[in-house]
């Protein structure tokens, strides 16, 4: 016969359920309490800066991180998921497109307050559905002790064996963004024919963006596709690294700009608008353009108040391309390239 409990087992018991209560309580606000961010940025730099608001504002915040390898698609994907019964008030995107495609299917709500009003236009919604901010570009970072860290010498490697290149699968992040723009700008067939020779000649293809930096920090691959916050990293680490921007056959740079956006629905719409400000204000961008990642503010910011590498990004931002129409390529080619990858062919 099963043998019951003792009173003091369950009072044991009893006691660790309450401390494991305790506990969710402290890491996950309640929702009558707390503010809920679904953030893809790096949680290394957004979470100083959600509780630089909370001690600004008296807001408490409950984050959702996704990971390195699904950033951004996987939060996109289960905001879709939650579209009639929402759970998050603001969404903090670390890049563009899959802002559009909820914008598109109706789950932002427009919102221009103070922080609207100092974003150039190319960094956001007319209607304020989202605003971009606090950009990072597409680079190469290159092992200086095994390339050269040039065009053209960028150029040679590309044209040759790949064993050595590392670039994250396209499904997710940044790399989505490359392939979406190379979609628009070439068309689907040139494209999809660029893709399969990369891979006809061997290119390292790896989960995420930091992982292609260790590859060419370590020297395992002399060269590789990531982003510049990614390239700030190793050089901060002291590795042998110099980082180039991406071009486009027009001359063009990528600047992916992290954006946000108020989830239509929410019950703490003053609230959420207060955080929408916070992350568009002069002193936000100026934090992360100081931190490790160096982001690139959009609003107007005195250039002697950047560091000098930060001034640097902000010229090949001026070269971006514009990224605000291409929410057509990224369905076209996202589909693509889930047959691609998850379909397993």
């Amino acid at each position: 016969m099963r043998q019951r409990p003792s009173k003091g087992m369950a009072v044991v018991a009893g006691a660790g359920a309450a401390f494991l209560v305790t506990i969710c309580c402290l890491l996950w606000p309640s929702r009558r309490d707390a503010l809920v961010v679904y953030c893809a940025h790096d949680s290394v730099y957004s979470q100083s800066v959600l509780d630089d608001f909370t001690k600004r504002t008296g807001i408490p915040v409950a984050v959702k991180f996704d990971t390195e390898a699904t950033k951004s698609l996987g939060l996109v994907e289960l905001l879709l998921r939650e579209k009639n019964h929402p759970h998050c008030d603001v969404f903090w995107n670390n890049e563009l497109l899959g802002t559009l495609d909820l914008a598109e299917q109706g789950l932002l709500e427009p919102y221009r307050g103070t922080g609207f009003e100092r974003i150039p236009a190319a960094f956001k919604d007319t209607d304020g559905r989202w605003v971009g901010f606090a950009g990072r570009l597409r680079v190469y970072i290159v092992n200086t002790t095994k390339a050269t860290p040039t065009p053209n010498a960028v150029a040679t490697t590309l044209n040759g064996d790949l064993s050595r290149v590392a670039i994250a699968k396209p499904l997710f992040g940044t790399t989505l963004t490359q392939y979406c723009v190379l979609w628009q700008l070439w068309g689907e067939e040139k494209l999809k024919a660029w893709h399969r020779d990369l891979r006809q000649r061997r290119i390292c293809e790896v989960l995420g963006n930091s992982t292609v930096k260790n590859l060419v920090a370590e020297g395992t691959c002399d060269l590789g596709f990531t982003d510049s916050d990614d390239a700030f990293v190793a050089k901060d680490e002291g590795k042998p690294v110099a980082l180039l921007p991406v071009r486009t056959d027009t001359g063009a740079t990528i600047c992916i700009p992290n954006t946000v956006g108020i989830i239509k629905g929410t019950r703490r719409l003053d609230a959420a608008q207060k955080l929408v400000d916070f992350l568009l204000s002069e002193e936000c961008e100026l934090a992360l353009a100081r931190c490790q990642a160096r982001q690139v503010p959009l609003g107007p910011v005195a250039p002697d108040k950047l560091p000098a590498e930060v001034q640097e990004l902000s010229q090949w931002v001026a070269s971006g391309y514009p990224l605000t129409d291409l929410a057509p390529a990224r369905r076209a080619c996202l589909a693509w390239l889930k047959s691609e990858y998850v379909g397993g062919r």
